[in-house]
C-alpha cells in the first residue's frame, strides 16, 4: 500500500521561509507526477505546484517567484520551498502523487493525498 508522509509545516512570520517534504512509501512502481496542495480556512483547496516526471513544472500564479518544488526519485520526495511568505498563505498544505501500485505483481493507478501538514503564517 502506497501512502504519503508530510513533514515540515510550522509557525513563521510574514517574510520567512519554510521548506515542506513529503515521502511516498510502499509497493510503488511508479510516480508520474508530485506536487502539493493548500487549503486555507473556510476556502477551497487549491494547487500551489506540481511537478511532472516529463514536462513542465506548474505553478499558481500567486507563488511563483517565491515557491519553489523539487522532487528526488530515488527518495520518492517531492520538497516546497516556500520563501517571503504571507499572513494569507496561512492553510494546510497537502501532498499529492500520481503512482502506478505493484501489489504483487498486480498494477493500479492510485491518486494519492497526504494528510496535511499546518503552516501558520503570523506575527
Amino acid at each position: 500500500q502506497v501512502q504519503l508522509v508530510e513533514s515540515g509545516g510550522g509557525l513563521v512570520q510574514p517574510g520567512g521561509s519554510l521548506r515542506l517534504s513529503c515521502a511516498a512509501s510502499g509497493s510503488i512502481f511508479s510516480i508520474s507526477a508530485m506536487g502539493w496542495y493548500r487549503q486555507a480556512p473556510g476556502k477551497q483547496r487549491e494547487l500551489v505546484a506540481n511537478m511532472p516526471s516529463l514536462g513542465s513544472t506548474n505553478y499558481a500564479d500567486s507563488v511563483k517567484g517565491r515557491f519553489t518544488v523539487s522532487r528526488d526519485g530515488a527518495k520518492n520526495t517531492v520538497y516546497l520551498q516556500m520563501n517571503s511568505l504571507k499572513p494569507e498563505e496561512t492553510a494546510v498544505y497537502y501532498c499529492n502523487a500520481h503512482t502506478i501500485e505493484n501489489e504483487s505483481g498486480r498494477y493500479r493507478y492510485l491518486e494519492l493525498w497526504g494528510p496535511g501538514t499546518l503552516v501558520t503564517v503570523s506575527s
